[in-house]
């Protein structure tokens, strides 16, 4: 069982993060309302980056790992981004459009490549022999 220390440690942690998180979404999302020009664009930038970074180290937490790995999100996130990012092409304008559909177009190609994946992990453990003791330990 962890310490009262350690719990508020990871407790405070995972606060920051995800407050890094959310603050990095709003900031790449309504910068614009408050921003022109420079700092708008630096703000936008900034934020998608900061969203990015905290929320990749999210996604690398046991429980929002294995609830990503599951199937039926798998393939939600592959038949949603997959149709909005056709949308998003045929809807937007210019750079805007392809950009946008580009991002979603690869969110929606990860999801079926967990898929794909999700699929051949059982096959490939069957077929492999156990491992042999190491002679060291």
């Amino acid at each position: 069982m962890k310490s009262l220390i350690a719990t508020v440690q990871s407790f405070v942690a995972n606060l920051l993060l995800w407050s890094f998180f959310v603050a990095g979404i709003v900031a790449g999302t309504a910068s614009g309302v408050v921003l022109d020009g420079t700092m708008k664009n630096a703000a936008t930038y900034g934020g998608i980056a900061v969203s990015l970074l905290a929320g990749s180290r999210i996604a690398k937490q046991p429980t929002i790992k294995a609830f990503l790995s599951r199937p039926a999100v798998l393939w939600f996130l592959f038949l949603f981004n997959g149709g909005a990012a056709t949308v998003c092409y045929f809807i937007m304008d210019g750079t805007q459009g392809i950009m946008a559909a580009a991002g979603l177009g690869l969110v929606s190609l990860g999801a079926a490549g967990g898929l794909i994946a999700s699929r051949r992990k059982p096959a490939a453990s069957v077929n492999q022999p156990a491992p042999a003791e190491s002679e060291f330990s």
